[in-house]
C-alpha cells in the first residue's frame, strides 16, 4: 500500500512535513506532479519518496498517474490550494477517504465562498465578478473602500484595496496584463483584527488545533508580516466562524480560515483547505508537540481522529515573523538555517524561503518573502525580544 500525494512545486511543507512524517509511519510515497525537474534529486531529502510526472491539475491525470504506479492506494491526499478538487475527486472515484469535491470548490472559489454563507443566512458581504471581458464600472454597486483580487488566488497575490473608481480601473487593467482571461472578485472591506483558524477533522469529528492573529504591512497590498499565536477566541467568535465552516462543507483534513472580528462578528476572508503554510504548520507542530502531519495522513487513510490537546490551556507563546524583500532585485546575502535557543529558554529558528543568487520582482505578496524566523517560548515578550536580537545579528541584502 502506497501514499500518493499531488503536488506542484516543492514546499517545506510536504518536504519537511508530510514526507518525514509518511517515512516515520513505514509508508511508501510518490508525489504526483506537473514540476517533478523541480523537487529535489537527493532520495534523503525527499525522506525516501518516488517523485513522478502527471497532470495533477486534471483528476483523469491523477487517476492515471495512481494506475502507473502499480501499488494500490492507501491515501490520496494534497496540500496544495490549486489541487483539492481534482484530488478529492480522484480519492472518491478510487473509493478513498477524502474531502467532498464540493466543499474544495466552495473554498477555492471565493465567490462560491460568498454565496454558500450568504445563502446560509450566516453572512453576506457586497460583491461581484467580473468577467475578463466585464468593465470595472460592473462592480459601482460595490461600497468604497473596496478589495479587488482573482476569483481563485492565493497568497495575497493580486489582491489590492481600492479606494475609488479610477484606481479599481487601474488595478483591473494592472492585473488583466499579469492574468489575462481570469475572473475577478470586488468585494466590500472587511475591516477588523485579523485571525486564523486551524482545524483537523475526519468527517465526523472536527478539532479545533488553534489560531493567530495576523500582522499585515501597509495598504493598499495584503502581505502578511507576523503571526502570534491567539487561540483564545471568544466563545461566539468560533462558533461563529465553525458555523461557516459546516455550511461549506468543510470537516475532513486539514484548514486555514482567515477570518476577521468586528464588533464580536466572524466574516470570512477565505477559506484555504489545507494546512497553514509558510512553515507556520511546522512551528503549530512544535509548538503543540502534536505530530501534526502524521495525523492528516492517518484520516486520509481512513483512521479516525484522536483526542487533541486544548490549545486554549498551552502555556507557551509562539510568533512567526518573515522577512521581507524592500524592493526588486537580485539576493546576495542572507543567513542559511538558524536554530538556537535565547534567553528564557526561548526556541529560535530562521529558515530561508529564496535562495542567494535568486532574482525577482517585489510582489506586496508573500512571494516577497527572504526567510521565516520563528520563536517558542513561555510569553509573548521573551518570544518577541528573542526574535528582535535574531533578526539583528543576521543580514538579507538586495540588489537591483
Amino acid at each position: 500500500m502506497r501514499l500518493y500525494l499531488t503536488a506542484l512545486n516543492p514546499t517545506d511543507s510536504v518536504l519537511d512535513g508530510f514526507l518525514p512524517a509518511a517515512a516515520r509511519l513505514g509508508l511508501p510515497v510518490t508525489v504526483l506532479t506537473d514540476q517533478p525537474d523541480a523537487w529535489p534529486t537527493s532520495p534523503e531529502q525527499r525522506s525516501g519518496a518516488e517523485v513522478s510526472g502527471a497532470d495533477v491539475r486534471d483528476v483523469r491525470g491523477v487517476l492515471d498517474a495512481v494506475h502507473r504506479g502499480g501499488e494500490p492506494p492507501v491515501a490520496l491526499l494534497s496540500n496544495s490550494d490549486h489541487l483539492q478538487t481534482p484530488t478529492a475527486l480522484a480519492a472518491a472515484y478510487l473509493g478513498l477517504p477524502g474531502k467532498d469535491w464540493r466543499a474544495t470548490l466552495r473554498s477555492k472559489d471565493k465567490l462560491l465562498t460568498r454565496r454558500t454563507v450568504a445563502d446560509a443566512g450566516l453572512d453576506r458581504v457586497a460583491v461581484l465578478a467580473l468577467g475578463p471581458e466585464d468593465p470595472p464600472e460592473r462592480a459601482a454597486t460595490v461600497p468604497f473602500p473596496a478589495v479587488v483580487k482573482p476569483r481563485e488566488g492565493v497568497a495575497s497575490e493580486d489582491v489590492y484595496l481600492v479606494d475609488g473608481m479610477p484606481e479599481l480601473r487601474r488595478r483591473v487593467a494592472e492585473i488583466r496584463t499579469r492574468r489575462p482571461g481570469q475572473g475577478l472578485l470586488v468585494e466590500e472591506y472587511l475591516a477588523g483584527d485579523l485571525h486564523t483558524l486551524e482545524t483537523i477533522g475526519d468527517g465526523t469529528t472536527t478539532a479545533v488545533l488553534g489560531g493567530w492573529r495576523t500582522s499585515l504591512g501597509s495598504p493598499p497590498t495584503f502581505t502578511e508580516e507576523a503571526l502570534d499565536w491567539a487561540p483564545d477566541l471568544p466563545a461566539p467568535v468560533l462558533a461563529q466562524v465553525l458555523a461557516q465552516l459546516d455550511a461549506l462543507g468543510v470537516g475532513f483534513g486539514a484548514c486555514h480560515t482567515e477570518f476577521v472580528v468586528s464588533g464580536g462578528r466572524a466574516r470570512l476572508v477565505e477559506v484555504n483547505y489545507r494546512l497553514i503554510g509558510d512553515r507556520v504548520d511546522l512551528v503549530m507542530a512544535e509548538l503543540l508537540d502534536l505530530p501534526l502531519f502524521a495525523h492528516v495522513i492517518r484520516i486520509h487513510s481512513g483512521e479516525p481522529l484522536p483526542a487533541l490537546p486544548d490549545p486554549v490551556g498551552l502555556n507557551r507563546h509562539a510568533r512567526v515573523e518573515w522577512v521581507c524583500a524592500t524592493r526588486s532585485g537580485t539576493l546576495v546575502a542572507a543567513p542559511g538555517p538558524v536554530d538556537a535557543t535565547g534567553p528564557a529558554g526561548v526556541l529560535l529558528g530562521s529558515r530561508p524561503l529564496r535562495t542567494v543568487g535568486v532574482t525577482a520582482p517585489l510582489t506586496g505578496t508573500n512571494r516577497d518573502y527572504l526567510a521565516a524566523l520563528h520563536a517558542i517560548g513561555p510569553d509573548p515578550r521573551s518570544v518577541r525580544d528573542a526574535l528582535r536580537d535574531l533578526r539583528a545579528t543576521h543580514r538579507w541584502k538586495i540588489e537591483e
